[in-house]
């Protein structure tokens, strides 16, 4: 029998019937059985599903290309921590370091690379990728206490189509004694920043609510069942500002989590940018009749409505709700831009010197021919372009400078390439 399945099962026989946030929590981040505790590959084609990084390094170039514009923006500050949330493998954080390493080398000078990540296994293989630069200091590996406390559970997600930590990071730990990495970066709260985050809030737990109220799991006889419980004023209060109400046969999500999160990160930011991809919604689209019960498993690349299959060996996601995002930010004091969609977004940064990051390294005609393959499925409809969305976010910087960005300009102007 599924272990976490029996793990769960004895959580609700000591509580009773749980919320759904909390069933996915344990499916997703149980610290040994979870799905992102695992050692087995969740990423990429031996995997369960595809982010933009598995596609081609063209996306982290193109983005280190567009940090590289947000540091001057922010007046080229000596030094710019990046901290990117749920890193995964790291592989992201590989491209951008590499790529600005040898094309945007004043900024690569500036910069710090953060990454945030909760997760044991994935920190074991952070620290294979990130060898050479978490070696030299220009990368560091921390926790959640970066951000202000515990997170439900910290990870890359997907595009389909915390406390041992490993041997390596161990080693690199040795090298900068215990801490004190973590109290330099937290304490330096004005120190100019860049947040990013892609697929990261749709990983988050999420409640879930229905005509009948907010859903609860129970279990009987082997099997999980569903049962309601008298929703929370704060889940009625989330539906009213930023949401809808479920009409009969309707479900709907409510990602208290991510606000949470957005909060939290957005109220230490004193001087910079936040930006985050992932696939989601507004809440005209919802108000419009679309969106409404986004709740899916994804499994070896197929999409399953059936979160209660396989415990620990199947990946739940919800699509995020940008307008909650924002108002979380905005509460805040940022400056939030039009949500843009990644195809625009990238076609943005790229434009200026089509899209050169992506072919330069190509020496023979079919290898430019599999790269342009690899750009299509970032950038269209049919790939990841219209399905995943942009938003950036500041705060201390000129509204002028923010909305010159390129990614926010695709089409709109000349570019002059750097």
């Amino acid at each position: 029998m599924n272990a976490l399945r029996q793990k769960i099962e004895q959580e609700i026989r000591d509580r009773g019937p749980i919320p759904f946030s909390r069933y996915m929590e344990l499916c997703l981040y149980d610290p040994e059985l979870g799905y992102y505790s695992r050692t087995a590959e969740q990423f990429g084609k031996a995997g369960d599903f595809y982010t933009s990084s598995d596609v081609h390094a063209v996306f982290g170039r193109l983005l280190a290309r567009q940090f590289d514009e947000m540091w001057r923006a922010l007046g080229a500050p000596a030094r710019v921590d990046m901290v990117e949330l749920g890193p995964g493998r790291g592989v992201f954080a590989q491209d951008v370091l590499d790529w600005s390493e040898k094309k945007f080398p004043d900024f690569f000078r500036a910069l710090r690379y953060v990454l945030v990540e909760s997760s044991p296994a994935l920190r074991q293989r952070i620290a294979r990728t990130l060898t050479r630069h978490l070696e030299c200091g220009k990368a560091t590996l921390c926790h959640e206490d970066y951000i202000g406390g515990d997170l439900p559970g910290v990870a890359k997600r997907r595009h389909s189509i915390a406390q041992h930590v490993s041997a390596g990071i161990e080693t690199e730990q040795k090298r900068v004694p215990s801490g004190t990495a973590h109290a330099d970066i937290a304490t330096d709260a004005g120190l100019p920043r860049i947040l990013f985050a892609n697929e990261f809030f749709d990983a988050l737990p999420v409640e879930i609510l229905g005509p009948q109220g907010c859903l609860r799991i129970d279990a009987r006889d082997g099997r999980f069942l569903e049962t309601w419980a008298p929703p929370s004023t704060e889940e009625m209060e989330f539906l009213d500002r930023y949401s809808v109400h479920p009409e009969p046969g309707e479900r709907v999500e409510v990602p208290l989590a991510a606000q949470q999160i957005m909060d939290r990160i957005t109220a230490n930011l004193r001087h910079g940018f936040f930006v985050t991809i992932d696939y989601g919604y507004t809440r005209e689209e919802q108000l419009a009749g679309r969106h409404r019960g986004n709740l899916k498993a994804l499994r070896q690349h197929s999409i399953s409505a059936n979160p209660y299959e396989a415990p620990g060996e199947q990946d739940i996601t919800a699509d995020v709700n940008f307008t909650a995002l924002a108002a979380a930010a905005e509460k805040r004091g940022m400056q939030t831009q039009k949500l843009v969609t990644q195809s625009q977004f990238l076609m943005g940064i790229g434009e200026a010197n089509q899209f050169a990051d992506a072919f330069e390294e190509c020496r023979l005609p079919q290898e430019r021919a599999k790269v342009a393959l690899q750009l299509k499925h970032l950038v269209t409809p049919a790939g990841m372009g219209e399905s995943f969305h942009v938003l950036v976010a500041s705060k201390g910087i000129e509204k002028e400078k923010v909305a010159a960005l390129a990614g926010l300009n695709f089409g709109r102007k000349p570019s002059v390439s750097r």
